[in-house]
């Protein structure tokens, strides 16, 4: 896949360095060349520019890029008017950064939903979602297990959890089902929260598009959502 991280402070470049290890291409991007400099050799791409700048950011291969993750974190002004940018510019995904409140209120009422908190995420953890298809969140319980949100594979759909057998076949054990809420934020605008949901029993049936809490090893979640998403 193809990303573009723009802010390559310490989160940023880590990112940026863990999905180009991850064999995804990456494109670095940051207005101070020192930044730049430390991680143009470990990553596809790195580039200079002010991403203030709509000429500058129009250079960018945004259109042809999976995932933009605006890392921008010590100037939230800057990091909306980028996100507006890309916004502007039809960006197929687009994760900004969010310090406070107030920003996640103002890049919601862009239709930005999805943010980057570092005072509480890896980059490890985010590099692990952004290259596993289906992935929603984590929550890290050691190094290698973790509770995962995902989106039920398509290949499960119309099945129970007894006849998918996630214990017996993926040694992953399923916590339940989430359900989606319509709440409205600080100033107003409606957003979709994901809230707790129903126990699951041996003879629930997963829905398409349906997201489900399991436990398991960082390893048999990704190979079994790779396995099963076709």
């Amino acid at each position: 896949m193809k990303y573009i991280i723009i802010g390559l402070g310490q989160f940023g470049a880590s990112l940026a360095k863990k999905l180009t290890l991850l064999g995804h291409e990456v494109i670095g991007v940051d207005k101070n060349m020192d930044m730049v400099e430390r991680v143009k050799e470990h990553i596809t791409h790195a580039i200079c520019l002010n991403s203030k700048d709509p000429e500058a950011v129009k250079s960018l291969p945004v259109k042809d890029t999976d995932t933009v993750v605006v890392c921008i974190g010590e100037n939230e002004g800057e990091n909306i008017m980028t996100s507006a940018l890309l916004k502007k510019m039809n960006a197929k995904r687009i994760i900004s950064r969010s310090v406070s409140p107030l920003q996640e209120n103002v890049l919601e009422a862009m239709g930005i939903t999805e943010f980057v908190k570092p005072e509480i995420e890896t980059a490890e953890r985010w590099a692990f979602k952004l290259s596993t298809k289906g992935f929603v969140n984590l929550f890290e319980i050691t190094n290698d297990h973790s509770i995962v949100e995902i989106i039920t594979p398509k290949k499960f759909v119309g099945q129970t959890i007894s006849q998918i057998g996630f214990n017996k076949n993926h040694n992953i054990i399923v916590l339940t089902k989430l359900k989606k809420v319509e709440e409205k934020n600080l100033i107003g605008v409606s957003s979709t929260k994901l809230k707790a949901g129903e126990i699951v029993t041996a003879n629930t049936i997963l829905n398409e598009n349906e997201i489900i809490v399991i436990y398991g090893h960082k390893e048999d979640i990704k190979k079994m959502l790779t396995d099963n998403d076709k």
